[in-house]
């Protein structure tokens, strides 16, 4: 089903209709200098993950479900499993990017470090909805 929406979407996006996306940007500074700057672009039923620049030479992936709330910002934790369970994970190489199609609705955590995710991320939402 998700693959059939994606087509319908790219066969819509050819005749000029634009069915909206998302964006998340992850960037962390330690002294005024990037350690992680990751985009992810979602339009039409495509995910564009992208480490742009990380210091340990990869930012680590971790795509949970919707349904994972982020934490309340005084308790560092997200009081659930989610993590446990993700949709998705992996690592890319500074530089890199992935594409994964049919990814439904998610909450994305990046990391430059492999403990990922650490009970203390902030899951990332949309930058911006297009």
């Amino acid at each position: 089903m998700n693959k059939l929406i994606a087509l319908c979407s790219f066969v819509l996006s050819l005749y000029g209709c634009d069915v909206g996306g998302s964006t998340y940007v992850t960037r962390t500074h330690v002294d005024g200098t990037d350690t992680l700057h990751s985009r992810t672009v979602v339009q039409a039923g495509v995910a564009r993950f992208e480490c742009l620049r990380s210091a340990s030479g990869q930012c680590h992936y971790t795509v949970l479900p919707d349904a994972c709330a982020p934490a309340p910002a005084a308790s560092g934790a997200r009081g659930d499993d989610c993590a446990d369970q993700p949709l998705e994970r992996f690592v890319l190489a500074d530089g890199d990017s992935r594409q994964i199609t049919g990814l439904p609705h998610f909450r994305l955590c990046v990391s430059g470090e492999a403990d990922n995710p650490r009970p203390d991320c902030q899951v990332t939402e949309a930058l911006a909805a297009r």
